[in-house]
C-alpha cells in the first residue's frame, strides 16, 4: 500500500465566489465601451462561455438585435436550435415564459429528407421549423449548413424569426455562412461571431443572456 499522500490543490471551491470572480475578470479585461448597452450582457456571456476576450473583435450584430431577442422570449416565442447541445446549454429555469426549446435534428423524418435534398441532417432539420418559426429565436452553434439552409428558406419566402443567433464553429462553411447571414438579413435581426470560432456553448450563452435581461 502506497504511503504517498495525494496532492492537495489550492483553488476556489465556492460556486458563488467562482461566479463572482469570473464575471469580475470579464468586466476588467473586456473592452465593451463601443457596444450598445443592450449588447453588453450578451458580450459578457460570450466571453465567459469561451474564455477569450478577443472574441469581441469578431462580434457582429444588427441594430436592435438584443432587444428583438429579449422581446421574443418575453412574448413566449420558441427557441430553435441546430443541435441538442445548444438546447442543453440553455438555462430553462431562467426563460421568462417557459419558452419551448426545439431541436428537430432527431426527428425521424430528417434522415430521408436529407437524402432527398442532398444535404446534411442539420440542414434538413431546418425544413421542419416552419410551423412556429415566425417571430421565434434561432440559435445555431454547430452546423454552417443549418444556417445556410435557414437563409435559403427565408429567401424563398419562408417564415422569419425575430432573431438569428448564427455562431456555427468549424473549418468548412462557418466563415461563409456567417458572412451570408450579415449580407442577407436586412430585415431580420441577427448576431454572429465572424471567423471560424463559435460553438454550442456560445450560442446558448447568447440565449441565456437575452433571457436574463438587457441591463
Amino acid at each position: 500500500m502506497s504511503d504517498i499522500s495525494p496532492p492537495i490543490f489550492s483553488y476556489v471551491r465556492n460556486p458563488a465566489e467562482i461566479y463572482k470572480q469570473s464575471f469580475a475578470t470579464v468586466a476588467r479585461e473586456a473592452d465593451m465601451a463601443t457596444l450598445p448597452q443592450a449588447m453588453r450582457p450578451v458580450a459578457t456571456r460570450l466571453v465567459h462561455a469561451c474564455g477569450m476576450v478577443d472574441i469581441l473583435d469578431d462580434l457582429a450584430f444588427s441594430a436592435g438585435a438584443a432587444e428583438a431577442g429579449h422581446s421574443a422570449l418575453q412574448a413566449g416565442k420558441p427557441i430553435f436550435c441546430d443541435v441538442e447541445m445548444v438546447g442543453a446549454g440553455i438555462i430553462v429555469a431562467r426563460l421568462p415564459a417557459k419558452n419551448d426549446v426545439i431541436c428537430t435534428l432527431n426527428d425521424p423524418r430528417v434522415v430521408p429528407h436529407a437524402a432527398e435534398i442532398d444535404n446534411t441532417r442539420s440542414a434538413a432539420a431546418v425544413d421542419f421549423w416552419d410551423e412556429r418559426l415566425e417571430g421565434a429565436v434561432v440559435a445555431i452553434g454547430n452546423a454552417p449548413t443549418a444556417l445556410f439552409r435557414l437563409l435559403e428558406r427565408i429567401g424563398e419566402g419562408g417564415p422569419k424569426p425575430a432573431l438569428i443567433v448564427g455562431i456555427p464553429v468549424g473549418f468548412v462553411g462557418a466563415v461563409e455562412s456567417k458572412q451570408a447571414l450579415g449580407e442577407n438579413c436586412s430585415d431580420i435581426d441577427f448576431m454572429t461571431v465572424h471567423g471560424r470560432r463559435g460553438g454550442s456553448a456560445m450560442a446558448s450563452a447568447v440565449v441565456n443572456a437575452l433571457a436574463a435581461g438587457l441591463s
